[in-house]
């Protein structure tokens, strides 16, 4: 099977479009850069994986994709990134 290694990263956005001035909001996506992956506390590690892991099985999970396999990193920090392998095909 095809493989694709990205990296979950959460994402602060502020809306400045006429009807939505002003807000505020986090977005969870994929980046294929391990340089770009959010470094977790372990306190929060797990709860943003498995909002993405629920939604990304349940709707992303279409046409070439496959699945998702999840895998949790130590930094050298003592934070933690995900490694989230998107399989295709």
């Amino acid at each position: 099977m095809i493989t694709n290694e990205l990296y979950l990263v959460v994402l602060p956005m502020v809306h400045l479009g006429i009807n939505q001035y002003g807000l505020t909001e986090q977005v969870i996506t994929l980046m294929p850069d391990k340089n770009f992956a959010t470094r977790f506390f372990q306190d929060e590690v797990e709860t943003y994986q498995n909002i993405f892991e629920r939604r990304a099985n349940q709707y992303l999970s279409t046409g070439h994709v496959k699945g998702y396999a999840f895998d949790r990193i130590q930094t050298a920090d003592g934070r933690w990134i995900v490694k989230v392998t998107q399989h295709v095909g």
